[in-house]
């Protein structure tokens, strides 16, 4: 790929390039941040049950901590990027990696689990299983496409649909993104008949074929290396690897920190684990000894040893980059960087092991999973029917049913695919709270008016 055409400032709804004192990058992430799809991820699962005793991360406290991260990734690289291809570059791209990276890089993770529905993993099952389940009634209303798209319901790819789709009603373009930052969240740009285990851009898919042609656009607009075009297969972006590291290096420390705060996990056991990882890449850990020697809060020395360790992985994180990136840069990269991080270190393993036991299948967890795949699932099952039959066929009951649905999310005059995506739009953009009370209210749990 060439430096210089793997960005661009065109955006979403062929809106013209307008001059002002942000750069259409820092743009990027503050329409990220006055965005309803944002603000609605304070209030949805990251790991555990919302709202508790004791504060711990959410969708949108996670995205914050993740654009940090992805900020420094991007900042480091830029200026990795300019020292060692300085002679290969434009001006204007000299300019782009020396001050915008960083920036196209956080607003990406700024809004990189936007896509993804209340209750956490549970809820994309939730979406994906419904459809399985009714196959019998349902499959024959869609093409091969449209059915894959479904029955693999993917956060990821309900991103783009989040951030660059056309709602009844409103602007063209969703909140009219660049396609820079498109193209670094779609970590697996492919259609869904393509996916495929094993393969890292092809472990799920990246749009569905209603945003099939945004996405096309996209890839034009960056120039992503195309593998395959029918199916469409296309090659990572470069800047894919950075967000999707940020991610991975906050939730794999950040969970185990919130496990703590809320007892699931010892301050020995804690302390140990980052310690381990600290120590496997600095040999300065007498420092460290010592400040933690100094603080006497359980939660300020977590807190403390979660900084050096997140540190530690984005230090690591880097280093990986730089080193494979002419092969990124051709498409050839076959795994994550912490993937090929974890690989050769036993303490991040080790952090992964003790996760999986003690964190990701404590029975608070397994009860919010449980209880967010029923939620969802029901109220597919309230929408879905009652949108599929024609208008002139409703019973008393569909009409009653459609009636909740906001405007913008019926697509009366579409194909059945596109009003099933109007459906799945507004049940997977509710927070954990606004999905539960729906819920009761639906089944006559909760009985009562409000406004």
């Amino acid at each position: 790929m060439n430096l210089n055409q793997i960005f661009t400032n065109q955006r979403t709804g062929n809106n013209p390039h307008t001059k002002a004192s942000r750069t259409d990058f820092q743009r990027d992430f503050d329409r990220i941040i006055f965005s309803s799809a944002f603000r609605r991820l304070q209030n949805k699962t990251q790991v555990f049950p919302l709202p508790g005793s004791v504060f711990v991360h959410n969708r949108l406290t996670h995205s914050l901590e993740v654009s940090s991260v992805g900020r420094s990734l991007g900042s480091i690289i830029g200026e990795f990027i300019f020292d060692a291809y300085k002679n290969d570059l434009t001006e204007d791209s000299k300019n782009f990696y020396l001050h915008n990276l960083g920036n196209v890089i956080a607003a990406a993770c700024l809004c990189h689990d936007v896509g993804n529905p209340a209750f956490g993993h549970s809820g994309e099952d939730a979406i994906a299983s419904y459809f399985e389940r009714n196959e019998k009634d349902l499959k024959l209303k869609f093409n091969e496409k449209e059915w894959a798209d479904l029955v693999n319901f993917e956060g990821n790819a309900n991103a783009i649909r989040v951030l660059a789709q056309q709602q009844q009603g409103k602007d063209n373009g969703g909140i009219q993104l660049t396609f820079s930052t498109l193209a670094s969240i779609a970590k697996y740009p492919c259609e869904a008949v393509a996916k495929k285990k094993g393969i890292i851009h092809r472990k799920k898919f990246g749009f569905f074929q209603n945003e099939k042609d945004i996405f096309l656009e996209i890839a034009k607009g960056t120039n992503l290396i195309l593998e395959n075009e029918e199916p469409y297969i296309f090659k990572r972006h470069p800047f894919v690897w950075l967000v999707e590291a940020a991610d991975d290096i906050c939730y794999n420390i950040i969970d185990m920190e919130d496990a703590h705060r809320l007892g699931i996990v010892s301050t020995s056991d804690c302390e140990n684990l980052f310690f381990e990882l600290i120590r496997s890449e600095s040999s300065d850990t007498d420092r460290v000894k010592n400040k933690l020697a100094s603080i006497s809060n359980e939660n300020e020395k977590i807190s403390y040893l979660r900084a050096k360790a997140i540190n530690a992985l984005i230090n690591k994180s880097l280093e990986i980059y730089k080193h494979n990136f002419e092969n990124i840069l051709q498409g050839n990269l076959d795994n994550g960087l912490l993937d090929m991080y974890k690989s050769e270190n036993r303490a991040l393993q080790d952090i992964e092991a003790f996760s999986i036991e003690k964190i990701y299948n404590h029975k608070a967890v397994v009860e919010i999973e449980n209880a967010g795949y029923n939620v969802m699932y029901e109220l597919l099952d309230h929408f879905i029917p009652s949108i599929l039959k024609p208008e002139d066929e409703r019973k008393s009951y569909d009409k009653k049913a459609l009636k909740l649905l906001p405007r913008q999310f019926v697509y009366e005059e579409g194909t059945d695919y596109q009003k099933v995506l109007g459906v799945i739009d507004f049940v997977s953009g509710m927070t954990d709270n606004y999905a539960t009370d729906l819920y009761r209210k639906i089944k006559g749990i909760d009985i009562g008016m409000t406004v």
